[in-house]
């Protein structure tokens, strides 16, 4: 039986798409390029999120228009361009995560009414645009995928938050779900300890110590009763024992403070060199909080860090990928999106 025309519409109404699922991947952003103009339009809208920065909002405008977008954009257009993907002209982590869309709907291509889309919650492609596609391929229920294994304001809940905004503006809105953090889901564990292992078998050295590197908040954030902190030690600490380590084998820090607050304690930086004047030889670090390379891995741990490392007395040092796309990564992903997708298809 097929629907009948309706009299009171007009001939050329556009008709009712058949019903699908979308699937959103959506990571923290990306420059579109290295440039100054590039740079600082990426940066002004990454700052200028308030669940990014809770300073006050006129002094923060001041700060950030006046300074920090004067002379930050320049700077880090050149930690960028030392990491950036010259074959795709884009930076790894969109490489990154467009593959990672293309192997989830490849590995999930036996149900034709779920379509797979990716995005960034700063930069391009903006969640809003993945949205209204995602809605014009007939698309009333959208599953969003925030890619952090663990939970924090300023990275999961603003993605929701530019997801809802964009639903404002939508006459005939999807039914939406936010996947929840992943942090002690035995999957993701299990993969981290996996591709750990695999990569440390194919270096030369052992390490004397390994990091596991997460990225930092201010304190403050934590006082205010932000999770992450808690959630980022029971992944290492979830790791630890999978692993058989103590967490002198495996420490914990955080990585990427920025401005004059207390950050989440211990520093990465502060840490390796530390370790390196006490007479650690060999180091690795591993970064279980970003699910895919990107700045703050390629350039500040296996950069940064390595040289920090190496001034003060370390002689190997060993920046372990992320999961990205490798098997092990795509099989946490597509255990969040199965298990998030129960009851639509």
């Amino acid at each position: 039986m097929t629907d009948a025309p309706n009299p009171h519409l007009p001939p050329d109404h556009p008709k009712v798409p058949p019903r699908r699922v979308g699937v959103l991947l959506v990571n923290l952003g990306t420059p579109d390029a290295t440039d100054y103009w590039s740079m600082r339009r990426y940066l002004g809208e990454f700052l200028s999120d308030r669940r990014v920065i809770e300073e006050n909002r006129i002094k923060w405008w001041l700060v950030l228009n006046l300074i920090i977008l004067t002379f930050r954009p320049a700077r880090k257009g050149r930690d960028y361009d030392k990491i950036w993907n010259k074959e795709r002209n884009e930076s790894f982590l969109k490489t990154i995560t467009r593959s990672q869309s293309d192997k989830l709907a490849a590995d999930m291509s036996g149900d034709t009414r779920v379509i797979f889309d990716w995005a960034m919650r700063y930069g391009n492609p903006s969640i809003k645009s993945r949205l209204d596609a995602l809605q014009a391929q007939g698309c009333d229920r959208i599953l969003i995928v925030p890619l952090y294994p663990q939970y924090a304001a300023a990275t999961t809940a603003t993605v929701a938050d530019k997801a809802f905004e964009a639903l404002m503006q939508m006459r005939w809105q999807p039914a939406v779900r936010i996947a929840p953090a992943y942090f002690d889901n035995p999957v993701y564990i299990d993969a981290l300890a996996t591709s750990l292992q695999a990569s440390l078998a194919k270096l030369p050295f052992k390490p004397d110590v390994i990091l596991a590197s997460f990225h930092g908040m201010p304190e403050e954030y934590l006082r205010k009763g932000d999770p992450y902190y808690c959630q980022c030690h029971k992944t290492a600490r979830l790791l630890r024992a999978r692993l058989n380590m103590d967490e002198q084998q495996l420490m914990l820090t955080f990585q990427s403070r920025f401005g004059p607050a207390e950050w989440l304690k211990p520093y990465t930086d502060k840490t390796v060199e530390a370790l390196a004047k006490k007479g650690v030889k060999n180091l690795a670090i591993i970064t279980p909080g970003f699910s895919s390379d990107c700045l703050e891995t390629l350039e500040e741990i296996a950069m940064e860090n390595a040289g920090i490392f190496k001034e003060h007395g370390g002689e190997n040092f060993a920046a372990i990928p992320c999961l990205n796309d490798s098997s092990e990564g795509m099989a946490v992903i597509r255990d969040v999106v199965a298990r998030e997708l129960q009851g639509w298809v």
